[in-house]
C-alpha cells in the first residue's frame, strides 16, 4: 500500500530536493512505499487531509490542532534550529519607521501561510490595524511579496523570518524590517496519521537518530535543519493551546 507524505507549502523552494531525498530515505529505512505529494496551496493540502489522503506530514503549527483533534495525527518530531517567527517589512524608501506609523487602508502583502499571517496581524495591532482596516494583498511566494513591496504594489509585507533571511542580498537591500516576533516556541512538526501511528516509535527513533550518522545528517541539513528533536504529547498540546490563544486575541 502506498503511503502519502506531504510538506507544508511554506517550505523554502530551495529545499524541495531535500524533501525528495528524505522521502527516499524513509522508504528505504521503513520498507514502506511512500509517495511525496507537494501542494501549491494550503487549501489544496487541507482538502487532501480532509479526504483521508495524507499519512505523513511536515505540518505548520496553525494546522496542528486540526490534524490532532479532527484527524488523529500524532507528532513524531520537530526541527532543531528552526522556529516560526514573522517579520514586518517595508520598502527601504518608505517614510514608515515603526509599526505605529502605519495607517488604516495600508496595503499589506503576505502569502497564504496561516501561522505567519496570524502572527503578523498581531504585530500590526499597535497601529490599530486589523483584517477590516487593511487592504490584503496575497502573493503565492515570499519572493513575490518582496516584489510587491519593491514595485510599490504594497506598503508593508509580512514574512516568515527564515524566508526573509533567505532573500537575495540585492532584494533585502531594497527592503527594511520594522519588527520581528520573538515567540520562540512555535514550530512545524513531523506528524503521522492514523495508518502510520502503529509505526510511531520506529519512525521517531529513525529520524531522531539521523544526526548521529554523517550521511543521514546531511539529509536533515538539506532541509535547513540542524537535527530532529523529540516532541511529546504535552508539548504538542501546549503549542496547540498557544495557537488557540493567539487566534483568540
Amino acid at each position: 500500500m502506498t503511503r502519502t507524505f506531504t510538506v507544508s507549502p511554506d517550505f523554502p523552494p530551495d529545499h524541495i530536493s531535500g524533501w525528495y531525498v528524505l522521502n527516499t530515505f524513509l522508504q528505504r529505512q521503513t520498507g514502506e512505499h511512500i509517495h511525496l505529494e507537494l501542494y501549491d496551496t494550503f487549501d489544496q493540502q487541507r482538502a487532501a487531509i480532509a479526504a483521508g489522503g495524507i499519512d505523513l506530514i511536515y505540518a505548520n503549527p496553525f494546522d496542528a490542532a486540526t490534524l490532532v483533534r479532527d484527524h488523529g495525527f500524532v507528532a513524531v518530531a520537530r526541527p532543531d534550529g528552526v522556529r516560526d517567527e514573522a517579520v514586518i517589512v517595508v520598502p527601504e524608501g518608505s517614510p514608515v519607521q515603526k509599526v505605529e506609523d502605519l495607517r488604516p487602508g495600508c496595503r499589506v502583502a503576505s502569502t497564504d501561510d496561516p501561522d505567519v499571517r496570524m502572527i503578523g496581524m498581531i504585530m500590526l495591532e499597535p497601529a490599530d490595524l486589523g483584517p477590516d482596516t487593511i487592504v490584503a494583498i496575497e502573493r503565492p511566494t515570499y519572493v513575490l511579496v518582496a516584489k510587491a513591496l519593491i514595485m510599490g504594489d504594497a506598503d508593508v509585507g509580512v514574512f516568515l523570518a527564515d524566508a526573509y533571511d533567505g532573500l537575495s542580498g540585492t532584494t533585502r537591500s531594497a527592503l527594511r524590517p520594522l519588527v520581528a516576533s520573538q515567540i520562540g516556541v512555535i514550530s512545524h512538526m513531523l506528524m503521522v496519521g492514523p495508518a502510520l501511528v502503529p509505526q510511531l516509535d520506529a519512525l521517531r527513533e529513525l529520524v531522531l537518530g539521523m544526526h548521529d550518522d554523517p550521511a543521514q545528517r546531511s539529509i536533515v541539513e538539506g532541509l535547513g535543519f540542524d537535527a530532529w528533536l523529540p516532541v511529546d504529547h504535552e508539548e504538542t498540546e501546549f503549542m496547540i493551546d498557544l495557537m488557540d490563544t493567539l487566534l483568540a486575541d
